[in-house]
């Protein structure tokens, strides 16, 4: 199994051929819903979640990125079906996040609000064993802890160990990310020949968050190289899948501004 490479083929036949408890992390936006049939590839959810779950290392997380359709009127829930699909291999659903677009496509959504976000799970195998949240300043660090603080019943005391203790200066955002897309989520103009790509700060948070430098990254349905390139800037090993041939040549001609000693020859 040779890192720093995208595999032409769907990714169970490269999960195939890694060995056990290979992976550190998989980050992923799958096919789904009228996706199902990607380039002529059927999407077997419950095989890929299995093959994933054994190609996990232990404190290792998948995170799979995925919204829904709207069919007739009726959404089709296919988020929390994969969800509870990977659940039941094995996995935790350690986290459930949001990522919301900043910038949505303008669309006529008929009865309903307009479509901005999509599920992003972590889903974890056992414990994940590396977590480094992003945090932000917090608006009253440096204040003391006074006798009350708002509780989940309410207005409550404060534990007499804590009156006095002064605020601290940053917290952890919460499981609700806001991201541009389109064109303003990328410098990398031969990117937007693929259909949709991920933001790139998306990459680059997850991967910062559930990885250390050195682990392996990967991407079972690789489509334009981002994670690819976003690992590799944040000094991780990584590699992928992607069945289609011209999604594959789409991400090498990316990545190769990026990875110079990128074996183009080893394309597929």
């Amino acid at each position: 199994m040779r890192l720093g490479r995208i595999y032409t083929e769907n990714c169970l036949s490269t999960m195939q051929r890694m060995d056990d408890d290979f992976l550190d992390m998989t980050i992923t936006s799958p096919p789904y819903d009228d996706l199902r049939d990607y380039n002529g590839y059927h999407f077997p959810v419950e095989e890929i979640a299995e093959s994933l779950f054994r190609k996990t290392k232990t404190g290792g997380v998948v995170i799979w990125v995925v919204g829904d359709r709207t069919v007739n009127g009726n959404e089709t829930l296919t988020s929390f079906r994969h969800a509870l699909t990977f659940q039941d291999i094995g996995f935790r659903v350690h986290d459930t996040m949001i990522y919301v677009k900043n910038n949505p496509i303008p669309s006529d959504c008929g009865r309903r609000y307009r479509q901005a976000f999509e599920y992003m799970f972590c889903f974890s195998k056992g414990q994940p064993k590396t977590f480094d949240p992003i945090t932000e300043p917090t608006k009253s660090a440096g204040q003391q802890i006074t006798a009350f603080r708002i509780t989940g019943k309410g207005r409550g005391n404060v534990p007499d160990e804590d009156i006095g203790r002064k605020i601290k200066s940053e917290r952890k955002v919460t499981n609700i990310f806001g991201y541009n897309v389109g064109t303003s989520s990328s410098k990398d103009k031969i990117a937007f020949r693929h259909p949709a790509i991920f933001p790139e700060l998306l990459v680059a948070d997850q991967i910062r968050s559930w990885t250390k430098p050195g682990d392996i990254v990967y991407d079972c349905f690789m489509g334009s190289g981002t994670t690819a390139k976003i690992a590799h800037q944040l000094d991780r090993q990584w590699l992928g899948s992607e069945v289609s041939e011209e999604y594959v040549a789409i991400a090498y001609e990316r990545l190769r501004p990026y990875i110079p000693q990128l074996d183009l020859a080893a394309a597929g």
